[in-house]
């Protein structure tokens, strides 16, 4: 009896010691979607880029550069330094201007007018610092779809 009740102490013991460490922390590869891509009267976009933290400490994301195409057709460039803290599994929308292509332009008037969807892809990188560690460059290739947002003209999501 004194030799089960030993062994159920020392398992315990062990379970405890075990708890001691804290949570684990995990650094995941962040994610880049466009959330919301608006057409201004003077041609230009803006893009709700939204970044999403897959890890479970927060990140410092200090800087985006990426490339959108929309189809086969180059958009331009994402690029900004938002300095932004998001934290664990969690997600934030940076707005972000841009001037596309003359032939983006054309594919997101002919999205607009008939009412479908346009594929799209960001191909660049993310430079984020988890929890005050050393800042890393994450790698970012994201294809997806944007749609008209019924009642809202020059908006597509």
């Amino acid at each position: 009896m004194r030799w089960t009740r030993g062994l159920a102490l020392a398992g315990c013991v062990l379970l405890l010691a075990a708890c001691v460490g804290g949570p684990v922390r995990r650094v995941s590869e962040p994610s880049a979607r466009i959330q919301q891509l608006t057409v201004r009267a003077d041609g230009s976009w803006s893009a709700e880029l939204r970044i999403e933290n897959f890890s479970s400490i927060p990140m410092r994301f200090d800087r985006f550069d990426l490339a959108l195409s929309l189809g086969s057709d180059e958009a331009g460039r994402l690029q900004g330094t938002p300095a932004v803290s998001i934290g664990p599994e969690s997600a934030d929308v940076i707005a972000v201007n841009l001037r596309p292509s003359g032939a983006a332009k054309l594919a997101v008037a002919d999205a607009l007018a008939s009412g479908r969807s346009l594929s799209y892809t960001l191909k660049g990188s993310i430079d984020a610092t988890p929890d005050e560690k050393k800042q890393r460059n994450f790698a970012i290739d994201r294809s997806s779809a944007l749609s008209p947002a019924p009642g809202l003209p020059g908006v597509l999501r």
